[in-house]
C-alpha cells in the first residue's frame, strides 16, 4: 500500500469497528497509516493493533484532513453527518449503516457479488455496504439464481444481540446474570427483556407500517443489488432478536423457477466462494453461530425439498454479523476504492 495513504476507522471501539481493525491488520496495513476515531466518551482508549497500540481520538470534522479512506462503523444518525464531512475532505467513504442504502446516488456494494461497481463512475465519493442478513441472503441466492432462477425468498432471521453493538452485548450479560440471581432486569438497549427471551422486533418499526426498518431493508437491498443484473427475487421475512451474543442464524425458504433435487442445489451452492456448505445433519454437521466467528464465508446447511412443492428449497444459514456481515465488507470495498485513479 502506498505509504501516503491514511485510513480512518470511525467507531473503532464498537463491535464492528474492532473487527475492522483486525481485518486491516490481516491485510498488512501499518499502524502508522491508521487513525482510530470514536465518540468523546471513548477518547484516549487504547486499542491493540498487532504488537502496536492505537490511541482513540474524538471524531471531529478536522479528523478527516489528509485521510484517504474513511471506514464508518457508526450508527446511521452519525454516518449521515460524518460521511459528507469526510467526502468534502477528499476521502473515499464506506459506510456500514443503513444511512445510505436507500439512496440511489450512493452505490450499494457487496464485494463478493458486485465489485465492478467500485471501479465504475458514480456521483460523489461515498459507497455503502448491505446489512449482515442481506449479505447472507444475497450470497445464498446468487448461485441458486444462476443455476435454477429464483422467484422469492422468505426468511426468519435470528439475530444475536451484537447487532445492537456493545450496548446489546452488555445488556444480555447483565440480564442473564440478574435473572440467574432471581432479579427481574430492566430493558434499555431492546424494547423488551432479551435475557432468556425472544423478541419479534429488531430495530424500530417503519412509520405506519407493520414492518421494521431491518426487515424492509432486506427487500430494498436485494432490489438494488439484483436489480442491476435483471430479474430481482422478492425477499421478505421476520427479524427476531435472540439471546445469543454473536452470529445471525437464518431459516430460509427459496422458491426456485426450476425445481431442483437437493443434490443439485447443494452442488450449486458449493460453486460460490462466499459460502461454506455444512450439510450432513445425520452426522450432526450443520451451521451454528458458535462455528462462524472469524469465518469470512456464510455457512449453509440443512437443505431440504418438499415432494408436494418441489420448487421450494429450505435451508439454514449463519453469518458472522461483525465480521463478514460488517467489517470485511467495509475493508474489502475500501481497499478496492483506494485502487481507483485519484
Amino acid at each position: 500500500m502506498n505509504e501516503n495513504v491514511r485510513i480512518a476507522v470511525v467507531g473503532a471501539t464498537g463491535v464492528v469497528g474492532r473487527e475492522v481493525l483486525s481485518a486491516l491488520f490481516d491485510q498488512g496495513v501499518p499502524s502508522e497509516q491508521l487513525t482510530a476515531l470514536a465518540s468523546e466518551r471513548s477518547e484516549a482508549v487504547e486499542l491493540e493493533y498487532g504488537e502496536d497500540t492505537l490511541e482513540v481520538e474524538k471524531t471531529t470534522p478536522e479528523s478527516f484532513r489528509g485521510v484517504s479512506l474513511a471506514l464508518l462503523a457508526t450508527p446511521a444518525s452519525a454516518s449521515r453527518t460524518l460521511a459528507p464531512v469526510a467526502q468534502s475532505a477528499g476521502a473515499w467513504v464506506v459506510d456500514a449503516s443503513s444511512a445510505f442504502r436507500g439512496d440511489g446516488n450512493v452505490p450499494l456494494v457487496l464485494p463478493s457479488f458486485n465489485p465492478e461497481v467500485l471501479g465504475a463512475t458514480f456521483k460523489g465519493r461515498i459507497v455503502c455496504v448491505p446489512s449482515a442478513v442481506s449479505t447472507a441472503l444475497v450470497s445464498i441466492i446468487a448461485p441458486l439464481q444462476k443455476a435454477f432462477g429464483v422467484v422469492r425468498a422468505q426468511v426468519t432471521a435470528m439475530m444475536g444481540v451484537s447487532s445492537a453493538g456493545v450496548t446489546g452485548v452488555n445488556e444480555l450479560e447483565k440480564q442473564t446474570a440478574g435473572l440467574l440471581s432471581g432479579r427481574e432486569p430492566e430493558a434499555h438497549a431492546f424494547p423488551q427483556r432479551i435475557g432468556f427471551n425472544l423478541l419479534p422486533q429488531v430495530g424500530p418499526f417503519l412509520a405506519n407500517s407493520p414492518w421494521t426498518e431491518e426487515e424492509a431493508g432486506w427487500t430494498l437491498e436485494a432490489a438494488r443489488l439484483f436489480g442491476a443484473r435483471g430479474e430481482t427475487p422478492v425477499i421478505a421475512g421476520t427479524a427476531v432478536q435472540v439471546p445469543s451474543f454473536y452470529g445471525h442464524g437464518l431459516s430460509v425458504h427459496v422458491q426456485l423457477k426450476q425445481a431442483a433435487p437437493v443434490e443439485q442445489a447443494r452442488a450449486a451452492l458449493k460453486t460460490s466462494q462466499a459460502l461454506k456448505v455444512l450439510d450432513a445433519p445425520t452426522e450432526k454437521i450443520y451451521p451454528m453461530p458458535m462455528l462462524i466467528a472469524g469465518d469470512p464465508t456464510v455457512h449453509v446447511g440443512r437443505l431440504r425439498t418438499f415432494p408436494q412443492a418441489p420448487e421450494w428449497l429450505t435451508l439454514f444459514a449463519v453469518v458472522d454479523n461483525a465480521g463478514r456481515g460488517g467489517a470485511l465488507n467495509l475493508v474489502e470495498a475500501g481497499l478496492r476504492l483506494l485502487q481507483r485513479p485519484a
